[in-house]
């Protein structure tokens, strides 16, 4: 009944994983045709992966309290855009991303109202083409020439320029229903087929349509710069956290097979001292996109009338508070002993063709990070809910 059991957990890990990104199904290509040097850049791909977002609009308080939550940021943390913008009417301000360096958000200027309008030159001169995605941001609806914009970027391809609807703290549900009513008929009379418009409180950024709008972009944007917008933003809601869950043990799944590869170089403790040098950077990555690190959690706790004490304390693993390479080299010791009880036939057969030359290697840093990840997942998803709480 044990053996049994042991067989299902691997499945069911594999199974698990599979359902993560699709870039695992060129990953196992590369796996299994021995390609390690393209596991080793997929993986690197995955852990440093930059997006450029940028973000049309006035800029004003909610402008920047949107691109600050972006962040996780709030008005008054270091970083944070500050409102009204001391940028020039026609410069492009960037904001990079605190804890993680290679997401930033671009600050374009408002699109002119002029007419006539040429909007391949607005285009140029803010160079719209090369951002990952764009946000075309307005608080009542969209003007005429922003849609003209809109349908240029479109003629060109780009299927990532949203509309968004910036909700500010005294509008209520039934004036910013209206004005969406006012905004698509607006885009349906400038021609826009199939027109959206998102609707955004830029401080709760959980509410609304801002879910949606991230699940839109995860299906349009080249699936390594949706991995990289998943990875960068906070921790807003448990669906958030469960699909970054996944991200990680998709990447653990890569980092486990590069480790099987390195095992059977025999060299004394190279496939050890490889294990762990990669398990802190995953560990480490995931402790900050899970926003469980002490400024996280203390700015979180600012920005939703929480006491950082009562946030803190919810985080039960040790990773979650400081990842150290004694605790993943722990985790990583542990895992081998487990599988030094069960029988090697049953280990080869519960492991993947390309994987069972160096099938223990394999499978203790794929049991070792897949216990980690979801330890530290339960820790952000109790931090989320009790940040999420009304207050009484």
């Amino acid at each position: 009944m044990v053996f049994i059991n042991c067989s299902l957990l691997f499945s069911t890990a594999m199974a698990d994983v599979f359902r993560g990104l699709n870039l695992l199904e060129t990953l196992k290509e590369s796996i299994e045709s021995n390609k390690l040097a393209d596991v080793k850049d997929a993986v690197e791909d995955l852990l440093i992966s930059r997006i450029n977002l940028a973000v049309v609009g006035d800029r004003g308080d909610e402008k920047a309290f949107f691109m600050n939550s972006l962040r996780g940021l709030g008005p008054g943390d270091e970083g944070a855009a500050p409102s009204p913008s001391p940028a020039a009417s026609e410069e492009v301000a960037g904001y990079p991303n605190p804890k993680h360096p290679d997401f930033r958000l671009w600050d374009l200027p408002p699109v002119p109202t002029t007419s006539p309008f040429e909007p391949e030159g607005y285009m140029d001169r803010v160079k719209f083409l090369r951002y990952n995605a764009v946000f075309m941001t307005f608080t009542e609806t969209p003007q005429p020439n922003s849609v003209e914009v809109f349908l240029e970027a479109r003629s060109l391809q780009r299927q990532t320029v949203y509309f968004i609807l910036l909700a500010s703290v005294k509008d209520t549900e039934k004036s910013l229903e209206e004005r969406r009513k006012a905004s698509l008929e607006v885009l349906t009379s400038q021609g826009v087929a199939q027109p959206k418009v998102y609707l955004v409180t830029p401080l709760t950024l959980e509410k609304f349509d801002f879910p949606g709008l991230l699940e839109d972009m995860g299906k349009n944007l080249p699936e390594i710069r949706a991995n990289a917008l998943l990875l960068a933003l906070p921790t807003l809601t448990s669906t958030l956290v469960s699909q970054k869950k996944d991200a990680f043990k998709a990447l653990v799944w890569a980092a486990a097979s590069l480790s099987g590869g390195m095992s059977a170089i025999p060299v004394p403790l190279v496939a050890s001292m490889v294990d762990s040098s990669i398990a802190v950077r995953i560990l480490t990555k995931a402790q900050l996109s899970l926003c469980l690190d002490d400024e996280s959690v203390e700015r979180l706790a600012r920005q939703r009338g929480k006491e950082p004490a009562r946030l803190k304390v919810l985080r039960t693993c040790a990773l979650s508070v400081e990842v150290t390479k004694g605790e993943v080299k722990t985790r990583l010791t542990a895992a081998e002993k487990d599988l030094a009880t069960v029988s090697s036939k049953l280990l080869e057969m519960a492991m993947p063709r390309h994987a069972r030359s160096a099938s223990r290697s394999f499978t203790a840093m794929l049991q070792a990070l897949n216990g980690a990840i979801d330890e530290m997942a339960a820790d952000a998803e109790k931090i989320v809910s009790a940040a999420l709480e009304e207050r009484k």
